[in-house]
């Protein structure tokens, strides 16, 4: 399993999702998933946005939290959410985390945010202003975590068409 995981509970927008699997793919990072979904994994807006790119990924489905934590047991994470104190780039992080993200409607559950206060963090913006976009939230959290690591295992040459 890779070092860098994006997890993403109950995404609800198809186009994040292959946005961030896209992002997975060109920075070697494993998506995990957790269900309900809202859309099917063969929707084409999904496909269009990470279509060329899917095959590149380790990808990783969960019935629920729970399962996804009987999986990977006491591992580093991290939860995103705009009610944190601390700032994502105050974290040292380890060799292997996963990041969490919710739904792109509410976000994170407030029961989980509560039960692991010194794991919530988040992405400094404007006051006033509701959120910034979920993947591009999840593509600042995996560069911070790999600009961390010196960009390891990452190419030089890739960038921009």
């Amino acid at each position: 399993m890779n070092k860098l995981n994006l997890v993403l509970l109950e995404p609800e927008i198809p186009q994040n999702t292959g946005n961030i699997a896209r992002t997975c793919a060109a920075t070697g990072a494993s998506l995990h998933m957790i269900k309900p979904f809202g859309f099917k994994i063969d929707d084409s807006k999904l496909k269009r946005a990470g279509m060329d790119y899917w095959y590149h990924l380790d990808i990783h489905y969960y019935e629920n939290l729970d399962e996804f934590f009987e999986k990977n047991g006491e591992c580093e994470f991290y939860l995103f959410t705009k009610k944190a104190s601390k700032r994502h780039t105050d974290i040292s992080y380890g060799d292997k985390v996963f990041f969490f993200f919710g739904r792109e409607s509410v976000g994170l559950p407030e029961e989980l945010l509560l039960k692991h206060p010194e794991k919530c963090v988040r992405i400094p913006m404007k006051a006033g202003l509701r959120s910034l976009n979920q993947s591009n939230s999840a593509a600042i959290a995996a560069y911070e975590f790999l600009r961390q690591k010196d960009f390891e295992d990452l190419s030089d040459d890739g960038g921009l068409i």
